[in-house]
Order: structure tokens, then sequence, then C-alpha cells
């Protein structure tokens, strides 16, 4: 048996991988897990329940959820299955943008997880014409309601309808947060995505005899493709209901193998950096030597391990690392990155200590996986984002000397196009059929994508040189007291760069240099914590930066910047625009003449 559309994907795991935990995910502070068998039996109680309530084929529907869940997953099910369109909306979504979706969606329904859910779907000022919930909620057509058994007139209508479907039919809407603009409907059909669950399902190690937790939000692309390929794969998946309970969950669940974005290995490296700053002189000793180890692990394409460094691994394993992997469950051996750019130091890291960290790129209209470092030998180059995934190809348009362009791709995941848009459909495709990312980058050994930055981003300073800051800013991250950053220099005689400090690492500087300590916005203004930033991104400047390319002047800021705060995209991605409308002032000072 094979599978063509999404829905088919739960009967292709009851025919190959029939498990007993399927999928698992807290239930009333408990977890409750699901069986392959229960699962289609759920999904067609559901999908019974909505046609009784008169849905046809083509209708959208919502999903506003807070995590990942069961729940989530029967519910796509039993709307693919149907003809039905899920559309996913992310719970950073503001009220407005969530009554354009609605609107522009034309969603008749929508399914909430929790009361905070329902809240921001009312305060959009949309609703829809029926509301579902995961548990009982006020306001709300409960699961259990919702749900009714199919007799046999019904499961003839299912089968009848499931027939029907093509797998070139509209899947699912997602619509891109952006940096600009109002949010765009990505449409996706069936083969598109499982043009991607396949090409993935080759190349990561997944399958029965794996565990994986999933914490991502659904309502991205990402996670959601992943999740089939969990499923696809017969690979016990178990959710997470909030970043929080990731550490206890890991401890629990004991996974193999889990998908996260490069904030999530950051927050484990602070705590590892956390753990140091407290640790005796001997231990400190130790634990720093074992991070410059693992931030020169040389691994990377064809290149082996020499003898002498493999000694060393050995040493620190036994002294730090082993007791690193025990604190995420024992057993995690892979880590599949995606959404933003990753430190290439980490990468190396969590590889030497035994964590085969692989970056890969994509994008929503791309189903989403483009390209991805592999997990063999010769597969994988630190800072890049891999090579691009079976049944996918990329080229580079328009390559300057350096080899450096706008990333074009083709393939069976490209997106069918945006909802309502033919105009701006048909400008991000080129004459002959190949889909233009917006993304700048280059191929490296070969046949190793990097990506360099966005083509509308890079601007250029008087001195007539242009700058991609995105390359600027991942070489601030760098540093270890350097959290958030961007750079700006547009029509400036040089680059510019506001900096959120890291304050956890601050504050352990602090504690060892006899720096009085008190709250951020104080903080900042320090003259020797400024000078300490001042030294650190002067090394930067020398060591990676170009002499154009190098930050001359700085401002730190106190406050973190969030999707909540309307600063970051739903996937934590910068809101250019935003950042520099709320922080006109500050980024003036950076250019004033002195």
């Amino acid at each position: 048996m094979d599978f063509t559309r999404l829905f088919d994907i739960l009967d292709y795991q009851q025919k190959r991988y029939p498990n007993a935990v399927a999928v698992a995910g807290m239930e009333n502070g408990r977890w409750r897990s699901w069986s392959t068998a229960e699962l289609l039996l759920e999904r067609d109680r559901l999908s019974a329940g909505l046609l009784a309530l008169g849905f046809e084929k083509g209708d959208r529907i919502g999903i506003l959820a807070h995590c990942g869940s069961p729940r989530w997953a029967i519910a796509d099910a039993a709307m693919l299955q149907l003809g039905l369109v899920p559309v996913p909306v992310h719970t950073t979504a503001r009220p407005d943008e969530v009554a354009y979706i609605i609107r522009d969606a034309g969603i008749r329904a929508f399914f909430v997880s929790n009361a905070d859910m329902f809240a921001q779907l009312e305060k959009s000022g949309a609703m829809p014409e029926m509301v579902f919930s995961f548990a009982p909620l006020s306001g709300t057509i409960p699961w259990s309601e919702l749900c009714r058994e199919p007799d046999a007139a019904v499961r003839n209508q299912l089968q009848t309808m499931r027939a029907g479907i093509p797998e070139t039919e509209l899947a699912t809407l997602l619509y891109t947060s952006g940096t600009t603009g109002a949010p765009k409907g990505v449409m996706l059909s069936h083969a598109n995505i499982v043009s991607n669950v396949k090409a993935v399902l080759a190349i990561v190690p997944v399958g029965p005899e794996r565990t994986a937790v999933s914490f991502l939000p659904l309502s991205h692309i990402f996670e959601r493709m992943v999740t089939y390929v969990y499923l696809a794969a017969g690979t016990p998946v178990w959710y997470v209901e909030a970043l929080e309970q990731l550490p206890e969950t890991l401890q629990k669940v004991r996974p193999h193998f889990f998908t996260a974005v490069p904030r999530v290995l950051e927050r484990s490296y602070e705590r590892l950096l956390e753990r140091r700053s407290q640790a005796g002189f001997l231990q400190k000793k130790i634990l720093g030597w074992a991070i410059a180890l693992g931030e020169r692990y040389p691994y990377a394409g064809e290149y082996s391990k020499p003898l002498l460094y493999r000694l060393k691994l050995l040493m620190a394993d036994l002294l730090v690392y082993r007791r690193w992997r025990k604190a995420m469950g024992g057993r995690v051996h892979s880590i599949a990155v995606g959404a933003a750019a990753l430190q290439p130091r980490l990468g190396r890291l969590f590889s030497a200590a035994g964590i085969d960290v692989r970056e890969g790129y994509g994008l929503t209209e791309t189903s989403p996986v483009v390209s991805f470092n592999r997990f063999e030998p010769g597969g994988v180059h630190f800072g890049t984002v891999g090579i691009p995934v079976p049944g996918v190809e990329v080229r580079i348009a328009e390559a300057d000397e350096q080899g450096e362009g706008e990333v074009e791709v083709r393939g069976p995941n490209v997106m069918q196009g945006y909802l309502n848009l033919p105009e701006e459909t048909a400008a991000r495709f080129t004459a002959d059929g190949w889909f233009k990312t917006g993304d700048m980058g280059r191929l490296e050994f070969k046949r190793f994508l990097k990506i360099t930055g966005r083509k509308g981003e890079i601007f250029k300073t008087t001195t007539g040189k242009f700058v991609a800051p995105a390359f600027v800013e991942q070489q601030l991250l760098r540093s270890d007291f350097i959290d958030q950053c961007i750079a700006l220099g547009l029509n400036q005689p040089h680059v510019g760069a506001l900096i959120v400090p890291n304050f956890v690492q601050l504050e352990a500087w602090c504690a060892e240099h006899n720096v009085h300590w008190t709250a951020p916005e104080f903080m900042i203004l320090n003259p020797k914590v400024e000078k300490l930033y001042r030294q650190e991104i002067d090394r930067i400047n020398a060591e990676y930066l170009g002499p154009i390319e190098q930050v001359q002047t700085f401002q730190l800021m106190a406050g973190p910047w969030t999707a909540e705060n309307g600063l970051l995209t739903a996937t934590l991605k910068m809101r250019r625009p935003a950042l520099e409308a709320r922080f006109e002032k500050e980024i003036a000072a950076l250019f004033a003449a002195k």
C-alpha cells in the first residue's frame, strides 16, 4: 500500500506499522495515548459529525490551538478525507490578522483548543458560523458532541468522498505571517505536501523503533509536515503542551528525535553556560574546555575526525557531554532544525556531544523543505542549509562573481499559488516555471546551499557598497553576550546595530567581574557593560566581517523582541519595518554626527 493523499497516511500506518501508541498528549493534566486503530475510529466519528452539520467539499475550517495535540491531528485528518480545507492560524496572529484570514479564506467554522484561543477568536470581531472545541467550553460545540458513530450509509458516503479527492486537490491554506503587509494564503495540494513527506522520509532517521516529541506549533507547515512523516514512518509522537514542559517531557518520553527552531538549542546552550558560571574553579575549566572543543568539531562533509581529537571527545563525553544528553532523556541522537539560521558553532557542539544536529531550509510555499543537511557521512556542512531534498531542484539566478544570487526552486512541492492573488502568484514564478524564493544564496562545495540574506533587505551605504544585513547579524550572534540584533545602514556612511544582550550571560559576567547588577534598563547604560560589547563587536569585526560590513556604532536594548510584541513573525523572523518604526529614535542616534 502507498499513500498519495494526506488522509491516506493513517491508513498506511495501520497497514504497515500498527502502533499501540501512535500519538500521545496531555488531557486534564495526564498523558493519554491513542493507538493507530483508535485514531482511525475517532477520525471517522469526527467526519460523520461534520457531515451531519452540513459541511461540503471545499468548505474552509480554521484551527486555532495553543499547541499540537492528538485532537489537532485527528481534526486535520477528518477534514481532509471530506475534502474540507483546514486553515491553521498562528496563535501570535493579531485580531485584525485573524479577521482578515476569516474573510479572505471564507472560513465557515473554527476548532479552538481552549478558552484563551476562543477569546482570541472573539477579539477578531469576525466570528464564523460555528466554533468547535477540543474540550468542553461554553459557547462552543465540544468534541464529544461533534463526534458521532457513522452508520453503514455514512461509511459508504465517506468512502465515496475519499475516492473523489484527487492528489492535485487543494489540501490546506496556510497564511504566511510575513514581515510586511497582509498575510497571504498559500495554497498547498495533497501532492505538494505528500511529495515533501516522501522526500524527508528518505533522509531522516525515523521509524517504528524510534520515538519523537513534538512541541513546535502545527500551524507552521514545518512541524505539520514532520508530523505526517512520523505517522508515515510509524514513529510514536508525543505532543508537548508548552515549551516550558519540554525538559520534563524529554525525561519522561526519552525520545530519539525531534525538530526544533534554533532558539531551543540556544536555550539549552545557555543553561550549559549558566552551569559553568556557577561551578567551582576546576569544574568551570573542564566545562569551558569541553564547550570549546565541541565548537571546533571538525566533522563536516568529507572531513573525518583526527585520532587525537577523538580521544579528547571521549574525555569530554565522560566529563560533560554524557550529563548533557541525560538532561534531554539520554536517547536523543538527532535533531532537525529549521525556520531560522542556526549558529554553526551550536551545530558543531551538539554533534560533538553525540546529538547530530542538522539544519535545513524551506518556505511555506515549498511545503516546506527545499534542502537539508544529511545524517550520513559526507552529507553535512555546518553553516549551510544542506543539499536539495530528493525531487527538488535549486538554482542560483543571476549569480555574481562570488556565485551569489536569488535562490530559485522547482519541484512537486511548490505551491499552487496565493489565494485571491493571481498577480502576486505570477510575480513569484519565472517564465520557465521556477519559484523565486526572495532569498539570496550560493552553492558551496558544489551542492550545499548557503543562504546569505533576503533579496529585499540588502542595502547600500553612502560608500556605494552593498551590505547583506542577515550575514552581519549572523556574525554578531557568534557572541555569547548577544541574544538578538538587527544591522542597519541604508544610505548611511557605515553599518550600525541594535542589540538585545543575552542577560543571563551578562549577569554571570558582571558577577565574575564585580560589576553591580541591577535591572536590564540600567545595565545597558553601564560604561563597563558598553565597553564589554564594544570589545565583542570589535572582535567580530576583525575576525568575520569585511571592511564595509563592520559594525561601527551600536545601541543596547533592554527588552526582547517577540512575536507577541509584534517585532517577530510567528516563525520568529524579524519584522524589519516594525523594528525600524518602533526604534526610530534609537536608529537615528546610531548615525547622528558625533
